[in-house]
């Protein structure tokens, strides 16, 4: 079982610069599906989630070559329908081939989706919204079969919560619906954004983008197009609490500080002090003689859908409650069972309860933490151990890191560059 190895204690100082979004890089390339021709996307990361998405684009017909971050994509001959189970249970944005399949051939078959054990995360917000324009979907053997009785028809979809994917999926499929659809509580985080600025590249007719409501003027076709992948938000904001956890001075480049309010309010909140320009943000903590004189104040947290507070930072954010000079809440409302890595942190020394979907982090200040063996359970739970074991004294071994590997690239390099000391055993 590969490890990622970390001597903590060390304050972090340097400029990292940030990859492009996982979260957005996945729909996008989900989206060539839907015309023929050469796509071209630009700063594409190189992930384990994303070789996942282009090993499933191959298995459909589709042809790609990478050159550094940019990937070119040449969907003429789509040969399959079918996302096979052994690639969909790594990856639950495997999903995101329904939508296309559909618009482009008219059925799909894909497998329930896996991914990382924090919940339920059910897909009944695509198939019902697919089921609104016409749809027929059956559940079969662990697998979604979906057939377009001809093409589909425009439809108002209705989401009870937010679904950033579901909002995707039933996105793609509309675009070539005849007539209207509107997408109504639809999500608005800024890589959904980015979807449909591609879309739009590629001929479609949207309306409302970055709103919680998306029109659609179905069109009859779309053509191959060239698009860039917005800069990682999560990837950004892990950095940021990274440095407000150890201390030190880092410059954030190439990111978007206004996909990171939120955040950036809650750590000014804390004690930390932020500079920020157009594409970049600098974390800062005072220190002397190597020790942080940033006194973290402990503060409330709720996770909520963009623009509040993400749940894909909760955990990086308990790891550094946990060094506050007091009690916070944190709340998680998105998802019922992303709590998993509090056991683990607990093993560094952390003092946290659980009371149902809250978290009581009770503050043990700066120094405190301890090093100890630890185990991912999910992608950003290991990224908050990461950042646990950077703050700690002695020596943090994090085993299962393909979940790190999955949504952060080059970290142990990255991290390196500004002074951790880290280190990668492969087993």
């Amino acid at each position: 079982m590969d490890k990622l190895l970390i001597d903590g204690g060390v304050p972090l100082y340097g400029t990292v610069s940030i990859s492009g979004a996982k979260n957005a890089a996945l729909p996008l390339l989900a989206a060539t599906l839907l015309a023929p021709g050469e796509h071209v996307l630009h700063n594409v990361p190189d992930l384990r989630d994303t070789r996942t998405m282009l090993k499933l684009l191959e298995i459909l017909g589709v042809q790609w070559e990478r050159s550094g971050k940019t990937v070119r994509i040449n969907a003429d001959n789509l040969t399959g329908v079918e996302a096979p189970y052994d690639l969909v249970k790594t990856m639950r944005a495997s999903v995101l081939v329904l939508g296309p399949l559909l618009a482009r051939l008219g059925s799909a078959r894909v497998s329930l989706p896996g991914g990382c054990a924090i919940g339920a995360r059910p897909i009944n917000y695509h198939l019902k919204g697919f089921e609104k324009l016409g749809v027929t979907t059956n559940l079969e053997q662990g697998y979604v079969e979906a057939i377009a009785n001809g093409r589909m028809q425009g439809a108002t979809v209705y989401f009870d919560v937010p679904s950033v994917t579901g909002t995707e999926n039933v996105l793609m499929a509309s675009v070539v619906a005849e007539g209207e659809t509107v997408i109504e509580n639809a999500a608005r985080e800024p890589e959904v954004g980015n979807l449909v600025d591609m879309l739009v590249a590629m001929g479609a007719n949207i309306e409302g983008k970055d709103t919680d409501r998306l029109v659609v003027q179905g069109v009859s076709e779309l053509h191959a197009t060239e698009s860039k992948i917005i800069p990682d938000r999560i990837e950004t904001g892990t950095y940021m609490i990274a440095v407000a956890a150890t201390g030190g001075s880092v410059t954030i480049t190439d990111c978007d500080p206004s996909h990171l309010l939120a955040l950036t309010e809650k750590l000014l909140l804390c004690g930390v002090n932020i500079e920020e320009t157009e594409d970049s943000i600098t974390v800062s903590c005072p220190e002397i003689d190597g020790r942080s004189l940033c006194r973290l104040r402990s503060i409330d947290i709720t996770t909520l859908p963009y623009p509040g507070f993400p749940t894909d930072l909760q955990a990086q954010f308990m790891a550094l409650m946990v060094q506050g000079d007091g009690t916070s809440i944190i709340h998680e409302t998105i998802f019922e069972n992303r709590f998993m890595h509090v056991a683990e942190l607990k093993r560094l020394g952390a003092d946290i309860a659980i009371e149902g979907s809250r978290a009581i982090i009770r503050g043990i200040g700066r120094d405190t933490l301890c090093g100890a063996p630890v185990m991912a359970t999910d992608l950003r739970a290991s990224a908050s151990l990461v950042i646990a074991g950077l703050s700690a004294l002695g020596r943090t071994e994090v085993s299962r890191i393909y979940h790190l590997e999955r949504g952060y690239e080059e970290m142990a390099e990255k991290l390196r560059a500004l002074g951790a000391r880290v280190e990668i055993v492969r087993e």
